[in-house]
């Protein structure tokens, strides 16, 4: 395993489990995804209640039968609203990591592979961006842009390439001097063909890696700026949101904050878990 994967392989969330066995944790990520997809794909047809509906008899009802997780101050089932949650959340984890990985992959195997005056000006560029701490930049993007999840996408797309340039970078570095890139040159292959075919599927190890565990801070991230009010607007069911409506009730209602914020952490739990086995996985070497 080279370096960069080592970095990358580390950088997996808050949520790593040391004592659990490697190949044990990517089935347990695997797992764990997969029921929340299969949630958020089946929530209209499993979850009790209608994720806006409102019951004035039963606000802030506590946990019972009927409401497993309670219901909140408009009387909406919160069990409900999680699993309807869970589309949004997902979206923002996949679409929030899609963007910038396409953008980064490209400009750091351009970059990487041409080198000179171009490998400069994109290095300095990174220079720039990580100038700025991470979150203060991404909210400075969404508060021009305005409100919602499309400015969102655009600030982590703007924000989150720079990681995966420098990942893809590295190893297109490293990858451009061996003897394969080095037949095909001489075989009169042409630089997009190299690029594309040879260099970037073999540079592309580091990033898939990363790019699983990069899903946990997007999460968090989305939780985090729609808690502040800047990514899905209420009445929608976001876990941010549910948690940012429940904050005032915290000492009266707990369970309004608690299960959205329990999923927000099952979540990201079953990424780094992925990553951490996905890691292992593709490090292998025969």
């Amino acid at each position: 395993m080279s370096m960069t994967e080592k970095i990358a392989t580390q950088r997996l969330g808050s949520f790593h489990l040391r004592w659990l066995p490697r190949q044990q944790a990517l089935r347990l990520g695997i797992l764990m995804l997969s029921a929340w997809v299969l949630i958020a794909l089946f929530s209209p047809w499993i979850a009790p209640f209608g994720p806006i509906a409102q019951d004035a008899s039963v606000t802030l009802s506590p946990p019972t039968f009927a409401h497993p997780f309670g219901t909140d101050n408009f009387g909406r089932d919160i069990l409900s609203r999680v699993m309807w949650g869970a589309r949004i959340d997902l979206q923002i984890c996949i679409i929030g990591v899609i963007f910038p990985f396409t953008f980064g992959t490209l400009i750091g195997a351009f970059s990487g592979y041409l080198g000179g005056a171009v490998d400069t000006f994109f290095m300095r560029v990174i220079d720039v961006v990580l100038a700025f701490p991470f979150l203060v930049l991404m909210l400075s993007i969404i508060a021009i842009l305005g409100p919602g999840l499309s400015s969102f996408y655009i600030a982590m797309a703007m924000v989150g390439w720079v990681s995966y340039a420098r990942l893809v970078r590295s190893q297109v570095l490293t990858l451009k001097h061996r003897d394969f890139i080095l037949a095909a040159r001489s075989l009169g292959y042409s630089h997009p063909r190299i690029l594309l075919l040879h260099l970037l599927p073999n540079a592309l190890t580091s990033s898939l890696v990363f790019s699983m565990s990069d899903c946990v801070l997007v999460l968090l991230s989305g939780a985090s700026v729609s808690y502040l009010g800047l990514g899905v607007q209420p009445p929608l069911a976001e876990w941010g949101v549910m948690v940012a409506e429940g904050q005032s009730f915290i000492t009266t209602a707990w369970w309004i904050t608690t299960f959205p914020g329990l999923a927000i952490v099952m979540l990201a739990m079953s990424f780094s878990l992925l990553a951490d086995g996905l890691g292992d996985k593709l490090g292998e070497r025969p």
